[in-house]
């Protein structure tokens, strides 16, 4: 088991790749190339490529295994023995990107025994950072920009996780570009138990943020994700005291598995 001095600085490593992807992210859209070839994946794949290598960087450095969607073929002999590994999404939100709507994300886990037991997800576009770590709690920084600050200085900055709301609506998330007719149908009985319902509706590994920060109360997922895509996110909602379920047996979702597709699940 780590301890909590090793996490805090595994969480600080995860921190400053993340921001690095994401000016790298940036780079490539925010330039005539992106804009002009909006439809076309190139832009895309050199947003992914040069992200990946960024936060490469850092993680090699801890001697911990990297699973990254732009890595992704590792063989599942090898991978199935390793006790601790980065699960890493160096751009989550495609079809975000593409649609050049600011909801896509960096996303960074540490998985322990299949277990997301830290996580990152930075927002490039609006400098949103939120963060989390067993023992350490789970945070969201709004105006992410002093990098390499002390730890303890960030957490004095940010808001700790879930925050206080006063909403009085009963509030789902919907994703904006997986729409599904499961889902619906469970809003609809949602509606049937809560009356009124809310739906909010956002890109990438952010529907399941809202959960954790309070914004919202459950993010039913009925359709395909990957494990790269929610491990950093479920380490978030765990520290912020919520909860991601897998939808059939109720129990928290697991990781390396040998088919690296997520079944469906719930966030609340």
């Amino acid at each position: 088991m780590m301890n909590s001095e090793e996490l805090k600085q595994y969480l600080q490593t995860a921190i400053s790749a993340s921001i690095d992807a994401g000016n790298e992210i940036l780079d490539v859209y925010d330039s005539d190339f992106a804009v002009e070839h909006k439809e076309d994946k190139s832009p895309l794949t050199l947003a992914d490529k040069q992200a990946h290598e960024k936060i490469s960087e850092y993680l090699l450095k801890t001697s911990i295994p990297i699973l990254s969607e732009e890595g992704k073929e590792i063989p599942y002999e090898e991978r199935k023995n390793w006790h601790s590994f980065w699960m890493v999404d160096p751009l989550d939100g495609t079809k975000e990107f593409v649609k050049r709507n600011g909801e896509f994300t960096v996303n960074i886990a540490l998985i322990q025994n299949g277990n997301p037991i830290l996580g990152v997800i930075y927002v490039p576009v609006k400098r949103v950072l939120y963060f989390a770590a067993e023992g350490i709690g789970a945070y969201k920084n709004s105006e992410f920009r002093i990098q390499n600050s002390e730890f303890d200085d960030l957490i004095v900055q940010s808001h700790k996780l879930p925050n206080h709301n006063h909403r009085t609506q009963y509030t789902v998330v919907a994703s904006r570009s997986h729409p599904s007719q499961e889902t619906e149908d469970f809003i609809n009985d949602l509606k049937n138990e809560h009356g009124e319902v809310g739906i909010t509706s956002m890109g990438s590994s952010l529907k399941i943020c809202l959960v954790a920060e309070g914004s919202a109360d459950i993010y039913p997922r009925f359709g395909p994700t990957m494990e790269w895509d929610t491990a950093a996110g479920q380490a978030i909602v765990q520290c912020a005291g919520k909860q991601f379920l897998h939808y059939q047996s109720g129990k928290p979702m697991i990781y390396n598995k040998e088919n690296l597709l997520n079944d469906w699940f719930i966030v609340k």
